[in-house]
């Protein structure tokens, strides 16, 4: 995972290629307001997502510490979404989730076969929505409606 540094990013952050360990993973989703996950759940993302990104924060003296997250699951085809957007709440209204947001989107669209129109979904919370709008997203419904299976 080599970092990939960009310059909208504030100093003392690096955004870096693939997913956090497992305990970053489960410590982000529950400090971040999404729904808790257990270890079991989290070990099987490196090899069933299509592409994830995170950015850590480099205070001097200590090591760096995973805040932020995204993560695309999806064919590679046409299908794709995005997954686990989440940004330490600390580290919040930085523009950090901006910058996952456009790293999953600049991925998809770099590799995505350019003979048809890659089709992108994620289910948004309340807090969420202002940045998935202002990247392009739009209300499914009432054309489409978001379902989830509850056992």
């Amino acid at each position: 995972m080599s970092p990939n540094n960009h310059s909208e990013l504030p100093p003392g952050y690096t955004l870096h290629d693939g997913y956090v360990s497992i305990p970053d993973y489960l410590h982000l989703r529950s400090i971040s307001g999404l729904s808790p996950k257990t270890p079991s759940q989290a070990k099987a993302i490196p090899t069933g997502s299509w592409y994830g990104c995170y950015i850590t924060y480099n205070e001097p003296g200590k090591e760096p510490l995973s805040i932020g997250m995204g993560r695309i699951i999806g064919d590679g085809g046409w299908y794709f979404h995005i997954a686990d957007m989440a940004i330490h709440p600390e580290h919040q209204r930085k523009g950090l989730g901006d910058i996952i947001l456009k790293a999953l989107l600049r991925k998809i669209h770099a590799e995505a076969p350019s003979d048809g129109e890659p089709y992108i979904t994620l289910f948004a919370d309340e807090a969420g929505r202002k940045l998935y709008y202002k990247n392009g997203f739009v209300d499914s419904a009432p054309g489409q409606l978001g379902m989830a299976w509850r056992a």
